[in-house]
């Protein structure tokens, strides 16, 4: 479904990424896991095409993003719904319209016919009945419910996760892994999760890739990852202090 070939990206005299590679299957979940500046985010920038590499491919459904432009680069990105880290709702518009924005943007139904799919996606997230709230007015827990029943408006085949449940206290970071277990299980749908999260990794993971000074080090399986021999990837997920990455 994905596929991450060779990537490389610098950003002045900083390399982010030097030539991190990566499959994704079709309807699996996988989490990438690292550190804070690791370039997880500017991984899945590249994978929605916000950014293009220096050096690399990015092949998504036998269709190479890297090569794509204007309209072609927009009709594969319809396929992506992205639930941003602190959920990147307008504060200006209702929960509704929040929801349905990108109905508006890319589809000539009216705004009665968007009103009723923002109404069902907030069903689908655990928020029946809020759509005429305003974003100043939900808790953190819900603001993320609502950035989730935008990502799956345009019903997509691809759902990518910017840590999904940072500033969450437990229970409600519980809440929407659930959520997004049950995304995968409804929708059928392909999922990329970006996190450094280890609870939440196992939890809504098929596999699990570490980014560490920009390429991944290991994928492999919730229960092997838990027990690697890698020291950098033990390190990580044991959240030691003492091992092979430095704390500066």
């Amino acid at each position: 479904m994905i596929q991450v070939i060779n990537l490389y990206k610098a950003f002045g005299r900083k390399q982010v990424l030097s030539g991190a590679n990566l499959e994704v299957k079709k309807g699996e979940s996988m989490v990438v896991i690292g550190g804070s500046g690791s370039g997880k985010s500017v991984l899945i920038k590249h994978i929605i095409g916000l950014l293009k590499p220096d050096k690399g491919k990015i092949i998504v459904n036998s269709s190479e993003m890297t090569k794509l432009k204007g309209g072609e680069l927009d009709n594969l990105r319809k396929k992506f719904g992205m639930l941003f880290q602190g959920a990147a709702l307008f504060d200006s518009l209702s929960v509704w319209e929040n929801v349905g924005f990108a109905l508006r943007q890319h589809t000539r139904l009216s705004d009665d016919e968007i009103r009723k799919i923002a109404g069902e996606k907030l069903k689908m997230v655990g928020l029946a009945g809020i759509e005429d709230m305003m974003p100043a007015d939900l808790s953190g827990g819900m603001k993320k419910r609502v950035g989730l029943a935008r990502a799956i408006a345009m019903d997509p085949e691809i759902l990518l996760y910017d840590e999904p449940t940072t500033g969450l206290d437990p229970i409600m970071a519980d809440v929407i892994n659930e959520l997004i277990i049950e995304m995968k299980k409804k929708l059928n749908v392909t999922s990329i999760a970006i996190t450094h999260d280890m609870v939440s990794a196992y939890k809504i993971a098929d596999r699990i890739a570490m980014l560490y000074e920009g390429k991944i080090i290991e994928v492999n399986t919730p229960e092997e990852i838990r027990h690697t021999k890698n020291p950098i990837v033990r390190q990580f997920v044991t959240g030691s202090s003492v091992g092979p990455i430095k704390v500066g």
